[in-house]
């Protein structure tokens, strides 16, 4: 008898769970906001980062100056610019016009051929070529190297096979034999000392400047309805636009004692050099705060709780982190993927702080980053204010 009776109990307790199995797998089924969060954020995000998160370079965008001009050095831009490490971007009448484009990231690489190339390859003798890289990564640069030490030795064994020898060397690299060489001379600009910590720290910078300015936005606008208070102040004379400012001056001058923590610990723990205006770092870190305050308060209007809040905003805070090229090159990302870029203001403020700490460039080359994030706040914290407003209403 009480062995049937707990053999029922257990059927109806079995019954019983897989009753409310189903009741909850029918209550996912009708919530489609939580069957498409749990579907297609995980997916995007992974593509995402499997796309943007790639440490391998191709295309590097190359230009040229030819002193030459002969047949031999158009045959070896032609080799140099036709595989796919790296991507003929423009010809340049000097070094220093070069490096001039170089420093404004139009280009990644630059090729120096000087006059006596040809003559020096066909009298035997070595001929150095110079390769301009970009070294505020150091990553990407060391690559640049690799690729153009790869295609000058497959040049070079087509040379041999015409019955001209050329050897690709790198300078210091022992002594020269008596046949015809082509040396590499690599030049780092801005990094020379290929320091990877330069990258990351000052890609790094903004990433944490708009994290932490969205995720405290949206937790103090939160609290603030949760408190009942914002019903109070309701009550007074100020306007909505006027309590969002009030709420936000605060938090921007607490932010932007951070902007100038982080730019000490660079200089001091990182030993990244400020060779350009470091007001123009904290102008951009200031635009990069209220973007990032924009963002968290225009989350904390389709939320109701810090806890929503937050994982919200992990669905659009770390694809922003990846797509900025905080950590890996954007020239490493897919074609099609790079303009999405342009709409991130890590990206920009990445730019800015990497232009004056490390390359040391003015306000001439910085403008339409500086103009961008101006544009990204300004847009972010009107969005904000209305919805705001609409939901108070």
């Amino acid at each position: 008898m009480s062995a049937s009776a707990d053999h029922l109990t257990a059927a109806s307790r079995f019954s019983r769970l897989r009753a409310l199995i189903a009741k909850e797998f029918s209550q996912i089924r009708r919530d489609r906001r939580l069957a498409i969060s749990l579907v297609v954020p995980p997916t995007l995000q992974l593509l995402l980062f499997g796309f943007a998160l790639d440490s391998s370079v191709s295309n590097l965008r190359m230009g040229v100056v030819d002193y030459c001009h002969s047949p031999e050095s158009r045959e070896l831009i032609a080799v140099m610019t036709e595989s796919k490490s790296f991507e003929l971007t423009g010809t340049w009448f000097s070094e220093r016009d070069l490096s001039a484009a170089i420093s404004r990231s139009e280009l990644d690489a630059g090729l120096v051929i000087p006059r006596e190339y040809s003559k020096q390859i066909a009298r035997g003798r070595p001929a150095t070529i110079q390769v301009l890289l970009n070294a505020v990564n150091s990553n990407t640069a060391a690559i640049g190297e690799g690729y153009a030490q790869g295609v000058l030795e497959n040049y070079n064994r087509g040379l041999g096979g015409g019955g001209v020898v050329a050897k690709v060397l790198t300078l210091n690299t022992g002594p020269v034999a008596r046949t015809g060489q082509v040396v590499l001379h690599p030049a780092f600009l801005f990094n020379p000392g290929l320091v990877t910590s330069w990258f990351i720290v000052t890609g790094t910078f903004g990433t944490l400047l708009l994290l932490n300015a969205s995720i405290i936005a949206s937790a103090a606008m939160i609290k603030e309805r949760e408190r009942g208070t914002i019903e109070q102040l309701l009550m007074t004379p100020a306007g909505t636009a006027e309590i969002i400012v009030a709420k936000i001056t605060p938090l921007f001058f607490l932010l932007l004692i951070l902007v100038v923590l982080a730019s000490v610990i660079i200089r001091v723990v990182f030993h990244v050099p400020f060779r350009g205006d470091p007001l123009l770092v904290v102008l951009g870190g200031a635009l990069c705060v209220l973007s990032g305050i924009g963002i968290g308060t225009f989350l904390a209007t389709y939320t109701k709780s810090t806890q929503q809040a937050l994982m919200l905003s992990f669905f659009i805070n770390p694809p922003m982190a990846s797509l900025s090229g905080a950590l890996t090159p954007i020239e490493a990302m897919p074609r099609w993927l790079q303009p999405v870029t342009l709409f991130n203001p890590i990206r920009h403020f990445g730019v800015i702080a990497r232009g004056v700490l490390v390359k040391g460039a003015g306000f001439d080359s910085l403008w339409p980053n500086l103009l961008a994030l101006a544009l990204f706040a300004i847009v972010l914290l009107t969005l904000s204010t209305m919805r705001f407003r609409k939901q108070l209403g």
